[in-house]
């Protein structure tokens, strides 16, 4: 059983293999997650522009970046590679930097917006909730990742 395991993780999977194994099954919750913060944030009266634009910035990038990253591995181009393996850990590793980042960001304009009419207030603490969530999400894919990549 250990063998299986640990032969697991020292390959990339490719195809639908995506879709069952430990750290590549996240990908379509980031998605999810990462969508659903766009969303809520894009649906709302952006002010201040600043903080909600970085939200914004890394919701959208995170979201084509993970979709290509899944696509890239669905298809099998990384080629079972030790290079690939190290760059999911870092991409992975950035993208929590960077929800972290916006998380916090974007709880501290929420706290600030509490006058706002009650359904733009309820909007803003849902996208709170999914970039913690993304966050998580994130974190967990990066450290199996970089488990994945030890192993490899």
């Amino acid at each position: 059983m250990a063998a299986t395991s640990a032969q697991a993780l020292s390959s990339l999977p490719s195809g639908l293999g995506i879709c069952t194994t430990a750290p590549d099954i996240l990908y379509l919750p980031e998605l999810i997650f990462g969508g659903l913060v766009w969303i809520l944030v894009a649906s709302t009266h952006i002010s201040p522009t600043n903080p909600l634009g970085w939200v914004m910035f890394v919701s959208v990038f995170c979201f084509v970046m993970t979709f290509l990253w899944m696509i890239i591995f669905a298809a099998g181009c990384h080629k079972n590679s030790y290079g690939w393996a190290a760059a999911d850990f870092a991409y992975h590793g950035l993208a929590v930097i960077f929800y972290l980042s916006a998380g916090v960001a974007l709880a501290y304009i929420t706290l600030l917006r509490k006058i706002a009419p009650d359904k733009i207030y309820k909007i803003d603490i849902a996208a709170v909730v999914f970039a913690f969530l993304a966050t998580l999400l994130y974190f967990i894919h990066a450290t199996l990742s970089a488990l994945r990549w030890r192993h490899f």
